[in-house]
């Protein structure tokens, strides 16, 4: 089940990125509900896509995260989807760390983080150009 639902999460993820790249997926104003609806769905989509990533893993057995609480209340979904959006957000807290293979998907979700705010610019300007 891993290995059909791997590939299915990870191409949900990078179609709803490529829909920034979409013409008339982001109209020419810079300011609207439309345009803060349509990045918020999308970094929902990537915070979800990543989680469930994170989740599948663990699921495995194969353990990305480590909490550096001390408490044994490990809940494994909520950790997976915090450290998303942790990871997508910012740099994160510190209260989850990533290793193993873990830090390279951290790393491929941060940039994904950081340049998602200005792919959407970017395209917004190049509409608004037309």
């Amino acid at each position: 089940m891993f290995y059909f639902l791997l590939p299915i999460v990870i191409f949900c993820v990078f179609m709803s990125i490529r829909t920034l790249f979409i013409p008339n997926t982001v109209k020419g104003k810079f300011v609207s509900i439309e345009n803060a609806l349509f990045l918020g769905s999308i970094y929902l989509t990537v915070i979800l896509g990543f989680g469930l990533i994170y989740l599948l893993f663990e699921l495995k057995g194969i353990s990305l995260l480590v909490e550096t609480n001390d408490e044994n209340n490990y809940n494994m979904f909520e950790t997976s989807f915090y450290f998303s959006a942790m990871t997508l957000f910012s740099v994160g807290n510190g209260d989850v760390i990533p290793h193993g293979v873990g830090r390279m998907v951290a790393v491929i979700e941060a940039l994904i983080g950081y340049t998602l705010p200005a792919a959407f610019v970017a395209r917004a300007l190049m509409d608004r150009e037309k």
